[in-house]
């Protein structure tokens, strides 16, 4: 992701769109198919064995989902509004300024994510 950023700062504005639009069309198809597997399997049979089950893996699952929640919005926020707001082939616009700020808000909010993701998951399964 941080490479297709690199590309829209350099002006590679197509590879931005193509290289991010991806890795966030595939990251929902992701978190879907994990949603579904979850819904259907469980978690918390595996992960009652730990030894942070009654202390620390549902304060962790609980982060990671306000972040998890979050990060989907603003990556849908983002990707419909440069759908939307950028011209084919995708060049400066008005809309400009705000997708910067939304992408900005979006990779940091994916960043914390991903870490509370690494977290919960160590605490529950790992540990």
């Amino acid at each position: 992701m941080l490479f297709g950023i690199v590309q829209a700062k350099r002006g590679n504005l197509r590879l931005h769109m193509r290289i991010n639009g991806s890795i966030g069309l595939v990251l929902i198809a992701a978190v879907l198919a994990f949603e579904i597997d979850v819904r259907v399997n469980g978690w918390r049979e595996a992960a009652m064995p730990s030894p942070y089950y009654d202390t620390w893996v549902f304060p962790a699952l609980y982060v990671h989902l306000a972040f998890a929640v979050s990060s989907l919005v603003l990556l849908l926020w983002t990707i419909i509004g440069a759908w939307r707001g950028f011209p084919r082939p995708p060049a400066p616009a008005p809309h400009s300024v705000l997708h910067r700020r939304l992408g900005k808000l979006t990779f940091l909010d994916l960043c914390c994510t991903t870490l509370s993701g690494w977290t919960f998951y160590y605490l529950a399964f790992v540990a």
